[in-house]
C-alpha cells in the first residue's frame, strides 16, 4: 500500500510545483495590481523558450553542462527584466482603476502579441532540452525510483512561498506592497511611489511565470500552445486557493497536483479535466476560493 501511495504523493507534488510558479505569479498581480492578466500563460511559454534555447545552445558549445542550471534562472531573469516593465508601462498601466473588462481584453490583446512574439523569434517547433533532469539522475527511496529533477522541483516551490513570505512581510518593499493593496490613496499621500510598486510587483509576476516555464523544460519541453494552457491551469488554481492568496494557491496547486495524477493513475481519461473539475466542486462550495472572502485581498 505505501509503495503505491509513496509515487503518487511524490508524482502530485511535482507536478504542482510547476502549477504554482505559475499561477503565485498571478495571484500576485491580482493582489497587488487588481488585474487578471490574461497575457500571464504566454510568460510562462517565453520563459520555457528561452531557457530551452539557451540550454540546446549551451549543449552545443564545450562549457560545463552543470551551468544549465544557472541559465534557468538567468532565462527567468532576462524574461522578467526585457518583458516585466515593458509590458506594465505600456499596457498594463493604463488599465488602473478601469472596469474588468477593459482589464481583460486589453491583456488579452497582450496574449495575443506575445503569442505572436514567440511564434517571430522561436518558430513553431517543439523544444526540448533535458540536461538539467539528466545531470541529477535518480534516487531510490524505500524500492521506488524517483528523478532528482522532481525533487528539487518541489525544494524550490517551497523556497519560493517562504521566499514571498518574507519579502512581503520583513522587507521594505514587501511593506510598500502591503500599504498599496490597503489603500492606494493613502499611500501616495504617505510618499509610497505607487507606480514603482505595481512595476516591481508585475515584474515579479512575470518572473515567477517565466521560472515556471524555465524548470518545466527539461521535463514537458516546450511547444505552441503552452501559454493558453498554462493559462488556464493558473486560474484555476488561483481561483481554489482565492485569489490573492499566496499559501492558498501553494495548497491549491497541491490539490490540482494530486488530482490529476489520480486521475493519470487511475482514471486516463479524465486527465485534462481533472483540475477543472476540482475548480467547480470548490467554487460550487465556496465562491471565492478555499482562502478567499468577498470583502478583502491579501497576498
Amino acid at each position: 500500500m505505501l509503495q503505491m501511495i509513496i509515487p503518487l504523493i511524490v508524482d502530485g507534488l511535482a507536478n504542482a510545483a510547476l502549477i504554482f510558479f505559475a499561477a503565485v505569479g498571478l495571484t500576485l498581480i491580482f493582489s497587488v495590481l487588481k488585474i487578471l492578466n490574461v497575457a500571464h500563460g504566454s510568460l510562462f511559454a517565453i520563459g520555457a523558450y528561452v531557457a530551452a534555447s539557451a540550454n540546446l545552445w549551451l549543449a552545443s558549445t564545450s562549457l560545463n553542462s552543470w551551468l544549465s542550471f544557472p541559465l534557468l534562472l538567468l532565462s527567468a531573469v532576462f524574461v522578467a527584466a526585457a518583458l516585466g516593465p515593458l509590458i506594465e508601462r505600456s499596457l498594463v498601466r493604463w488599465t488602473y482603476g478601469k472596469g474588468e473588462a477593459v482589464q481583460i481584453l486589453i491583456t488579452f490583446g497582450a496574449f495575443l502579441i506575445l503569442e505572436d512574439l514567440q511564434r517571430l523569434v522561436f518558430g513553431v517547433q517543439s523544444l526540448y532540452a533535458d540536461t538539467p533532469m539528466a545531470l541529477l539522475g535518480i534516487s531510490e527511496i524505500g524500492g521506488i525510483v524517483y528523478l532528482n529533477y522532481q525533487l528539487l522541483l518541489i525544494l524550490l516551490a517551497g523556497f519560493v512561498v517562504v521566499g514571498l513570505r518574507l519579502l512581503i512581510r520583513h522587507s521594505r518593499y514587501g511593506r510598500m506592497m502591503l500599504a498599496v493593496v490597503a489603500d492606494r490613496e493613502i499611500s501616495q499621500a504617505m510618499g509610497v511611489d505607487t507606480n514603482r510598486v505595481y512595476m516591481l510587483a508585475f515584474s515579479i509576476g512575470v518572473f515567477l511565470a517565466a521560472l515556471g516555464g524555465a524548470l518545466a523544460t527539461p521535463t514537458y519541453g516546450v511547444a505552441p500552445g503552452l501559454g493558453a494552457e498554462t493559462m488556464v491551469l493558473a486560474f484555476a488554481v488561483a481561483a481554489i486557493g482565492g485569489l490573492g492568496q499566496i499559501e492558498g494557491t501553494a495548497i491549491a496547486a497541491i490539490i490540482v497536483g494530486l488530482a490529476r495524477v489520480l486521475a493519470i493513475y487511475y482514471a486516463p481519461a479524465l486527465d485534462a479535466v481533472a483540475p477543472y473539475l476540482v475548480m467547480l466542486i470548490v467554487l460550487l462550495i465556496r465562491p471565492y476560493g478555499l482562502f478567499g472572502t468577498s470583502t478583502t485581498r491579501r497576498i
